[in-house]
């Protein structure tokens, strides 16, 4: 066999495609029964494939993993584009500059990406589980797995990991990989959760406004403001403004919440001094402000005690929302952490186990939602696959 891909994510897809392009013979195995699994629960709300903005904006966007940029500039958001058109999927770009399937559904692309791959000659094993390499195996090369019809062992001439990060455990991504890299010797970075909500200690008035959205909102903490929206949660608050903070929120930055975001805070404060006659302050705030019952709601809960118009406008522009700390790591959208970039090569090919290379989000890269994720996932595999292809004196045909 002369290359073998574990993971069939959209990393490992495109690795397989690239590896196969190339015209290698590519046996891809996947632990789950099927194919894809969490790319199909991606696509329940809509599929977002790319993002269509500036290349140093979009770049911008993985902050410390500038390492990431040239492989996105080899592969971004047009080419993601052009990729699905050329699945016989057309995309279509919304007012956000979100890039989605014309469909809006993950399921059509992942078929013709299947009758491609399986059309160039690749092999598709589903329920083969990667168990490490032989013990006496110091460079890679015999790969064991656990089969349907017992344990299996694979010498692939190079192997291609694309074996996810370790959140939605039942769709395949467990991070228990980690430890089969440690054990090489490969540096790993601790997995954090990312894109993931936060847990708030809420006091009962809250529960009638579970489930609301909050917006328009500006979001806050470690010196960056986020303009989005988020929804509470019987837990606490999730959405995309408060994963595009995650780093922040993670190490510990406070929140503070702009519940008024295109009024000054001295605008407010002129509204909010306006006489309310026998109106209750929940219906002066309805009424000069337009704000609805979950933003009084947050407003009541963070800053009980406020009652002037001048504290009322600080606590509306700046208000606190303690948080716990993230919800847990299998419940987040994607982690952050896993192989550290010190481990790889620019190739993405492991240092400690030559011939061995690593894509997607089993990478230490951290991203928000929005077309990153994917973008990402698809450009490292590309690159692992084009470097695996040259390894074996391969060429990409197209």
């Amino acid at each position: 066999m002369e290359a073998l891909v574990i993971g069939g994510g959209p990393a490992g897809l495109m690795a397989s495609e690239t590896l196969a392009a190339a015209g290698v013979r590519v046996v891809l195995a996947e632990a789950r029964p099927s194919i894809g699994r969490k790319f199909l629960m991606a696509g329940k709300s809509g599929l977002n494939l790319t993002k269509d903005q500036p290349a140093g904006a979009f770049a911008a966007a993985y902050g410390d993993a500038d390492w990431l940029e040239p492989l996105i500039a080899e592969f971004g958001p047009a080419e993601v584009a052009d990729w699905a058109r050329g699945l016989g999927q057309e995309v279509f770009t919304g007012t956000s500059g979100r890039v989605f399937p014309v469909a809006m559904k993950a399921s059509p692309l992942l078929r013709a990406w299947l009758a491609r791959l399986t059309g160039a000659g690749v092999e598709i094993r589903t329920r083969w589980r990667w168990r490490g390499w032989a013990a006496d195996d110091t460079v890679g090369g015999a790969v064991l797995f656990e089969t349907p019809d017992g344990p299996r062992t694979l010498a692939p001439r190079t192997t291609v990991l694309a074996l996810g990060g370790a959140s939605w455990a039942r769709l395949g991504s467990d991070g228990a990989w980690a430890p089969l890299l440690a054990a090489r010797g490969v540096p790993l970075t601790p997995f954090e959760p990312s894109n993931s909500g936060f847990l708030v200690d809420w006091s009962p008035a809250m529960a009638r406004h579970f489930g609301a959205a909050i917006k328009p909102v500006a979001l806050s903490a470690g010196g960056r403001t986020a303009r989005g929206e988020f929804v509470l949660t019987a837990r606490g608050v999730e959405g995309g403004g408060v994963y595009a903070l995650g780093p922040g929120l993670r190490a510990g930055a406070a929140l503070t919440l702009d519940l008024v975001p295109d009024r000054t805070e001295a605008e407010v404060a002129r509204r909010l001094a306006r006489p309310r006659g026998g109106a209750t302050l929940a219906n002066h705030l309805r009424k000069v402000l337009n704000l609805g019952p979950a933003k009084i709601a947050l407003l009541r809960e963070c800053a009980p005690e406020v009652a002037t118009a001048d504290g009322l406008a600080r606590a509306l522009k700046a208000l606190p929302l303690p948080l716990l700390g993230p919800a847990p790591i299998d419940e987040a959208i994607s982690t952050a952490g896993g192989v550290a970039r010190a481990a790889l090569d620019e190739g993405l090919m492991l240092r400690a186990v030559p011939g061995v290379f690593c894509a997607g989000e089993m990478l230490d890269w951290d991203a928000p939602t929005g077309g990153y994720l994917l973008t990402a996932c698809l450009a490292t595999g590309r690159r692992a696959g084009l470097a695996a292809a040259r390894s074996l004196g391969s060429a990409p045909h197209r």
